[in-house]
Order: C-alpha cells, then sequence, then structure tokens
C-alpha cells in the first residue's frame, strides 16, 4: 500500500507518519520508485502500536523508541519486553500524585495559614522521615505476599507516595486495607496477564499491556466506585431498593426555590 492508504486504514496523518519514520519509529518502506514507496500490514501493525503508545500511553519519543527496541531484540524475553512497556507507562497520570497532603501543600494557604502540612508548614520536617517508614513497610509487604518485584519499581514509590500522603493528611489508618487491596489486586493481576498470554506476537502483547492498563485502571476504579454503592446500600441503607432511584431523585430546592450550589457552579458557593 502507499502511504496515503497507510493513512486512511491506521488514522495517523502523511506528516505523522513521515515523522515517525524520520524517528526511527516505523521503518521506511520499500522504494519503488525515486518518490513512492510501499508499505505492509507489518508497518501497518507497528503504526498502530506507536499510536497506542504515544496517544494512550502519554509515552515520548525516546520511550516509544526503548519500548520498540525491547521488542525488536530476539534476546529479550517477554517478561523483560512487558517489563519495559509497563515502567514506561507507570507514571502516566500521576505526575501531580506527590503534591497530594505533600510538601508542595504545606503551606498552600499561604504564610500564616495551614497547609495540609499543618500551620506554616510546621510538619514539613517529618515528610521525608515519614516516606522511609512507609517504604519500609511497602517493602516489607512485597516479601510477605512474595512478590517477584523489585521494591525500585516505579510503582512501589507511586504506593508510598499515596500510603504517605494519607498519614499527612490524618487518615493513616486506611492503611490497614492494603493487604485487602493487595489481595483483590493479585486476582486481577493474574487476569489481565492470562489474557495478554493469548496474544500470539510480541508487539499485541505491549499494545494489550499498554490499553489494558491504562483504560483497565480507569474500569476497575470506576467498578470499584459502583461496588462501594452497593456495600454502603447492604450497610448503612435503611432501604435497598432506595438507591435505584437515587440518580433520578429531584434536588430539593431552598425556600427561595433555588437549588443548593446550583448558581455557585460545581464548587458551591464561596
Amino acid at each position: 500500500m502507499r502511504i496515503g492508504e497507510l493513512s486512511r486504514r491506521t488514522g495517523v496523518s502523511v506528516p505523522t507518519i513521515k515523522f515517525y519514520v524520520r524517528e526511527g519509529l516505523l521503518p521506511p518502506g520499500r522504494l519503488t520508485s525515486p518518490n513512492q514507496a510501499h508499505y505492509d500490514e507489518e508497518h501497518e501493525r507497528r503504526l498502530r502500536l506507536v499510536r497506542v503508545l504515544i496517544g494512550v500511553g502519554g509515552l515520548s519519543v525516546a520511550a516509544v523508541a526503548e519500548v520498540l527496541a525491547a521488542i525488536d531484540d530476539p534476546s529479550q524475553p517477554v517478561h523483560q519486553v512487558l517489563g519495559v512497556a509497563s515502567t514506561s507507562i507507570a507514571g502516566h497520570g500521576m505526575e501531580d500524585g506527590g503534591k497530594i497532603g505533600g510538601k508542595a501543600g504545606g503551606k498552600a494557604g499561604g504564610k500564616g495559614e495551614a497547609g495540609a502540612g499543618g500551620e506554616d508548614g510546621e510538619d514539613e520536617d517529618d515528610g521525608d522521615d515519614g516516606e522511609e517508614a512507609v517504604r519500609a513497610e511497602a517493602e516489607a509487604l512485597i516479601a510477605r505476599r512474595g512478590w517477584r518485584v523489585s521494591p525500585r519499581y516505579t510503582a512501589v514509590d507511586s504506593l508510598v507516595t499515596a500510603v504517605a500522603a494519607m498519614r499527612r493528611l490524618g487518615h493513616g489508618d486506611l492503611a490497614r486495607l492494603l493487604d485487602a487491596y493487595a489481595d483483590a489486586a493479585e486476582i486481577i493481576a493474574r487476569a489481565d496477564v492470562e489474557f495478554v498470554a493469548e496474544r500470539a506476537d510480541r508487539e499485541s502483547l505491549v499494545e494489550t499491556v499498554v490499553v489494558g492498563t491504562l483504560l483497565g485502571d480507569r474500569i476497575i476504579a470506576a467498578l470499584r466506585r459502583i461496588a462501594q454503592v452497593d456495600a454502603s446500600a447492604h450497610r448503612f441503607g435503611d432501604d435497598a431498593d432506595d438507591t435505584d432511584d437515587a440518580d433520578d431523585a429531584d434536588p430539593v430546592e431552598d425556600a427561595d426555590g433555588a437549588v443548593p450550589g446550583e448558581a455557585d457552579g460545581p464548587g458551591g458557593s464561596a
């Protein structure tokens, strides 16, 4: 196929395809004349993978090149290839996670105001020590469960940051749920790996990991919230049927006939 057909099949513009070729992310087509090149199904497959890595995974060109190099290296075992892809996308969408309840929020209220770290950031000096303690607990959790993962894996850093933030916000007792969360994570991970193992080639494996991880995280979060509503209805609801119409209920009006918060936007009144 010519480059125009490749563009139509993949939804990637011709200038972008040429850019990927220049950057080495896509092999050049086979020349059929001085200014014409032929592309085949292998180009189409690789282009779709690049599009997923950049468009869905949010990877830089350099990171994509690293993933593709691992795919194309026959000496790399599948586990290593998937590890490169997983590590590349592990921090996507978590860039600001360390600011939650952390040092960046210590003086969020301005001088003399209490932020997440306490008045005038007085608890800031405890941040590093607190994270070290959480990291030790995270590593103990990994060892206790027999997980074969390096404590330097970026997802471990994300776990440490989140748990440390919980404690700085005064909700450290939520960490008691870690083992329950880990039980659920193991079930999900096994299902993920078995599904990925059905893919026939390395490119399909990596594409499935990227899409399945990033969009799968959203699915898992959504299912968790749905299940929380059901669990709350069973634990606290007087009538389980009340939850069925919760989303359809008319808003309660105040004495002036206005819906509280409506005129002030999503944040309510100032």
